[in-house]
């Protein structure tokens, strides 16, 4: 049924009917599209029989769900005139911030069902099904999903089906995909060997536009890059990401700290914005702009604060950063604007103060965000020849990690001890 559809390395991942099936797919390949599309052959294909079966599909955030139920399984359930019920629900569980999880279902005439939400470690132990990981390698808690999840499908007959691009070596998908066990289907298919086998992409063009060697080496060639220099593994990253972050119509009016990394020409201008809800630091918005004006860049640091209670901002002061943090004084006060200096000593600390937020889960940024993701990667820690530690983050067509300063930035302005005496500064006038 799918010959007709599919590229030949897509054809060979949904007609393998091993129980337990892993595939490496490069970006833009149809690795989701293909997996639903076997999901719905075989719920069709028990429903022409009168029979029912029991599907479950695990994806990073409510957004990849939702794009794995609309664009992946209904097109082709609709293509093959199946009449299905579509159901939006409440699936019972709950995210970290009290907020539900949304669950998406699709239920066939003779009782075949596909539930489709965020994976973590309740919603992996929650049902007796099939199951489809989505983009695994990029799941938070990977091992404690893992862990909850491969008793589900301890029950004869089960199949598992998961597929993703790598993401840095500390994950469980890396584990799977690396093992020598007998029992697993592994397919791999990077952006080269899907081109040659009729997939329409220039992958020059890819390559040049994607500006960055290690996402390009990642991303497309399946390779797994070497973590052991990065500040921020991809790991570390992934682990903080979250689809509530990174939208100011999430902001709840609270306090807010702010970083902002100057740039002109070729370098971006980054306003990050972090407020605190409890211990966590959320990320309200990333402000990115690049080529613009200071006048420009003062018209948006100003919007920020006009729209968030901004407690503390702390700017690049180096260079060309010491005029406009001292307009940003003279229009918002020297109590809430601090500039600094990235000196090595000071860039330790920022980077130092921005690490143990990841690390300690106390930092929540955008889910799937490509650019932050790279950006945060892309800062290394090297040693000069005296020894001393330092960081540096080469330039390319997408600055030189001005993203990752910004947020270190806020960081570092939510955590200056100074901040409770602003606060009441401020509240007395």
């Amino acid at each position: 049924m799918s010959s007709g559809v599919l590229y030949p390395f897509q054809r060979r991942w949904v007609d393998d009917d091993s129980r337990f099936k892993i595939g490496m797919f490069a970006r833009q390949t149809g690795k989701t599209f293909s997996t639903t599309l076997e999901i719905a052959e075989d719920i069709l294909a028990h429903d022409v029989l009168g029979k029912r079966t029991r599907w479950v599909i695990l994806s990073r955030g409510e957004r990849q769900a939702k794009e794995a139920m609309d664009e992946g399984l209904k097109l082709p359930l609709r293509a093959m005139g199946s009449v299905f019920e579509s159901i939006e629900c409440d699936s019972g569980y709950r995210y970290e911030d009290g907020s539900s999880i949304k669950a998406l279902e699709v239920a066939l005439k003779h009782g075949s069902r596909v539930t489709a939400l965020p994976a973590n470690p309740d919603t992996a132990r929650g049902f007796s099904a099939n199951v489809f990981l989505d983009e695994f390698a990029f799941h938070k808690d990977s091992r404690a999903i893992w862990k909850a999840l491969f008793p589900v499908i301890s029950k004869p007959g089960l199949k598992l089906r998961i597929v993703s691009t790598p993401n840095g070596k500390g994950n469980k998908f890396f584990e799977l995909m690396t093992g020598k066990t007998d029992h697993w289907s592994r397919h791999i298919v990077d952006i080269h060997q899907a081109v040659a086998e009729g997939l329409d992409r220039n992958i020059q063009e890819l390559r040049d536009g994607c500006a960055d060697e290690d996402t390009w080496s990642q991303e497309f060639e399946l390779q797994w890059v070497d973590e052991a220099s990065a500040w921020l593994p991809y790991e570390l990253i992934t682990s903080c990401e979250h689809e509530r972050a990174g939208s100011p119509d999430a902001y709840s009016g609270g306090s807010c700290f702010v970083g902002v990394d100057i740039g002109a020409r070729k370098d971006r201008f980054v306003i990050w914005v972090l407020e605190p809800v409890g211990d966590v630091l959320w990320t309200r918005e990333v402000v990115v702009r690049r080529g613009i004006t200071f006048a420009e860049q003062d018209r948006l640091l100003d919007d920020v604060f006009s729209r968030y209670n901004v407690i503390r901002c702390c700017m690049d002061q180096t260079g060309m950063g010491e005029k406009p943090v001292e307009d940003a004084q003279a229009r918002h006060g020297r109590l809430r604007v601090e500039g600094v200096l990235f000196t090595t000593p000071n860039k330790l600390t920022m980077a130092t103060q921005g690490k143990e937020a990841f690390e300690d889960r106390r930092i929540r940024i955008p889910l799937g965000d490509k650019e932050i993701r790279a950006d945060l990667h892309k800062l290394k820690r090297v040693v000069s020849p005296t020894g001393a530690p330092r960081f540096v983050a080469e330039s390319d067509a997408d600055g030189h990690a001005d993203r990752t300063w910004a947020c270190f930035l806020a960081v570092n302005a939510a955590g200056k001890k100074t901040g409770l005496q602003v606060w009441e500064a401020l509240a007395h006038g």
